[in-house]
């Protein structure tokens, strides 16, 4: 079976300038190119869904790619540590060239009239990806002594006082509207 990421160009090229819609549903990588990252990053399954709708238009010598890519990732939590689950919305724009000049460097090729959309499709998502995501933006996180979740319950820790700072806990400051020290 032919990759959906494949789209036949040759007609496009010829008939300049023109466009065509390309949407398709498909796995993020189906041939499971990419690792699975580690627990603690933010990740696409290689199962999960990507949606793509991309206008394709031609111009001599190749084709602009402009549209939309979505995918759901996967992540933890970095301030409570539970999963987050999130979708990547990517607006793309992105060139295809025949052969790669010097200000080219960045295009990606059309192969034997065909383009494939799936690294485009890769790094657009990768580069979208939360790197430290949160679970909700207000997370109070885990406590650092107990490590009780501060969303679900909360404690009575302290941070330990530590002897080499204990003499500043002696300090006082005079205000001099009043006339009387005060601690910090």
């Amino acid at each position: 079976m032919a990759s959906p990421y494949l789209v036949p160009v040759a007609q496009l090229l010829r008939d300049v300038p023109s466009t065509y819609e390309v949407t398709f549903e498909a796995p993020f990588d189906e041939p499971h190119e990419f690792e699975p990252r580690g627990r603690a990053e933010t990740d696409v399954l290689s199962d999960a869904i990507v949606k793509v709708h991309i206008t394709l238009q031609s111009f001599s010598g190749g084709l602009r790619a402009k549209g939309r890519v979505e995918a759901p990732w996967q992540g933890v939590c970095r301030r409570c540590s539970v999963p987050v689950f999130g979708v990547s919305i990517v607006e793309v724009d992105e060139r295809f060239v025949d052969t790669r000049g010097p200000e080219d460097d960045e295009a990606y090729l059309v192969e034997n009239d065909f383009i494939d959309l799936a690294p485009l499709c890769h790094d657009a998502i990768f580069l979208d990806l939360p790197l430290a995501p949160l679970c909700r933006g207000d997370c109070k996180g885990l406590c650092p002594f107990c490590g009780i979740d501060r969303n679900e319950a909360s404690c009575a820790c302290q941070a330990p006082l530590h002897a080499r700072w204990a003499t500043l806990d002696e300090l006082r400051f005079m205000d001099f509207e009043s006339d009387e020290s005060k601690e910090v």
